[in-house]
């Protein structure tokens, strides 16, 4: 009996050396790194979208194809944005000629309050002599009445010529204070932009994808049109468990394999935490409150940098990945 406890205690024994160096690598490697496999290759997207609304006359790319910063994407119909432009140039001429007008009136205004002023003065110097004639009975009470009344119509007459002079005043004297000049330069410069935006160039560098844009085509402001996939923008959202977040934080080295290239590593560094889970950023985020309710470990995006990679491994938006965090 005591042989055979003592087999079976040898049994266990020998059991635990086997198994001792995996538990002890186990412990090791994973208080040394923390991995998920739910991870996968992002990038910064631009959605390609026309600022001016047309029909697409030229189509410069093809699809999957690597762009540069200001090369040309494709061609709108410019000319309805030439007439425009064209048109606003012509409002503008007749705003700055209207305004040349009302300077104009504003001379004629100011030679009618000089004029009136003076007739007004020649009135009162009448009237005044008149006046002196009548009381030494040289001149009859009906032309001192004349004088008068022509008097006061001039006064009248020069109170009008004050009237026109400061409505013509109304307005700006400079050409380019007027409303309607400042107005139709401001039209002039929408339709400007407007022409340029129907040459459309890449905003980066990168390469175009989900291409379907055709010459003849009609397309609307802010509608989407294909993507650019920016240069040097690749990372990897690995969602870990929030169990496993504890010891991850931004700046520590990660080993990543990508699962369409076996056996190749890759390195990155953290460079985010998200502040939620990705249930709480759906778009029909759970509601825990109501029904019955299962406890759930949830997951939280770490955002890593993808070290720049060579020719021979393009990246490809949506690859899956396993990536091991370094903790120390």
């Amino acid at each position: 009996m005591d042989s055979i406890k003592a087999h079976k205690k040898k049994i266990i024994i020998g059991l635990l050396l086997i198994a001792l160096p995996g538990i002890l690598a186990f412990t090791y490697y994973y208080g040394r790194s923390r991995s998920t496999e739910n991870a996968y290759i992002n990038a910064d997207v631009v959605n390609v979208a026309a600022q001016v609304s047309g029909r697409v006359v030229a189509v410069h790319i093809k699809d999957n194809q690597h762009v540069h910063k200001g090369d040309a994407l494709f061609d709108i119909d410019p000319q309805p944005f030439t007439i425009a432009l064209e048109r606003a140039q012509a409002d503008l001429a007749q705003a700055r000629q209207n305004a040349r007008q009302d300077n104009a009136e504003v001379a004629a205004a100011r030679a009618m309050v000089t004029q009136a002023e003076s007739d007004l003065g020649n009135a009162r110097s009448t009237y005044t002599r008149d006046k002196e004639l009548v009381a030494q009975h040289f001149l009859s009470q009906q032309s001192l009445d004349d004088a008068q009344t022509h008097m006061q119509a001039l006064q009248a007459t020069l109170e009008q010529a004050h009237a026109k002079l400061t409505k013509a005043l109304s307005a700006p004297v400079k050409v380019g204070e007027r409303g309607d000049v400042l107005k139709a330069q401001a039209a002039i410069d929408q339709a400007r932009l407007d022409l340029e935006h129907t040459h459309v160039v890449a905003s980066q560098d990168g390469q175009i994808s989900n291409l379907s844009l055709t010459a003849g085509s009609l397309v609307g402001v802010g509608e989407p049109l294909f993507a650019l996939i920016a240069d040097n923008s690749f990372h990897i959202d690995a969602n870990y468990k929030e169990t496993e977040l504890p010891g991850i934080h931004p700046g520590q080295d990660v080993d990543i394999e990508i699962d369409m290239y076996p056996g190749q590593h890759f390195k990155g560094t953290v460079e985010s935490i998200s502040g939620g889970t990705g249930t709480a950023f759906s778009l029909l985020p759970p509601q825990n409150a109501t029904g019955n309710w299962v406890k759930i470990a949830q997951r939280v995006p770490v955002r890593i940098k993808l070290a720049p990679t060579d020719a021979e491994h393009p990246l490809r938006i949506g690859a899956t990945a396993t990536v091991s965090v370094q903790l120390k």
